[in-house]
């Protein structure tokens, strides 16, 4: 898919956005859902969707956008304070050619360890759903107020 396009109500994002298929939740409000990546590169690899209906960071309102980036930062704090990584990625893509596979804005944020390998973007297995959801109470709980 290019840069520019309409918008598919049918991606994965929007069907659970609005409950039609499942993830491991690990927070909501009215601006945001951030999920378990299903196929994680690392360990605690969570995706922070924005609830507006954007392709990508193109179509994103600029009050959306910091939204989402005011929680991505919360939400890193979680990861950090519960996984204790040596680093965390925090990356967005924005069409096809730039490794965008699912046409609905979100970010990732994915723990780092000096020592560990990560998995290539869209290369990774299905991790354990018990597993993730397990871990996404782990984050829930720590994340600030």
């Amino acid at each position: 898919m290019s840069l520019h396009g309409s918008y598919d109500d049918e991606n994965i994002f929007a069907k659970i956005l609005r409950g039609e298929a499942q993830a491991a939740r690990v927070y909501e409000d009215e601006h945001v859902l951030a999920i378990m990546d299903l196929f994680p590169q690392s360990e605690g690899h969570m995706l922070v969707i924005p609830k507006a209906r954007a392709r990508n960071l193109l179509d994103l309102p600029a009050d959306a956008a910091a939204r989402a980036i005011e929680r991505v930062q919360t939400l890193t704090r979680a990861v950090e304070a519960v996984l204790k990584p040596d680093g965390v990625m925090v990356a967005q893509f924005n069409g096809a050619p730039a490794g965008q596979t699912v046409f609905h804005i979100h970010f990732h944020i994915i723990p780092r360890w000096a020592d560990r390998n990560i998995a290539g973007h869209g290369q990774a297995g299905q991790a354990d759903p018990d597993a993730l959801k397990a871990l996404a109470a782990r984050i829930a709980a720590a994340i600030e107020a």
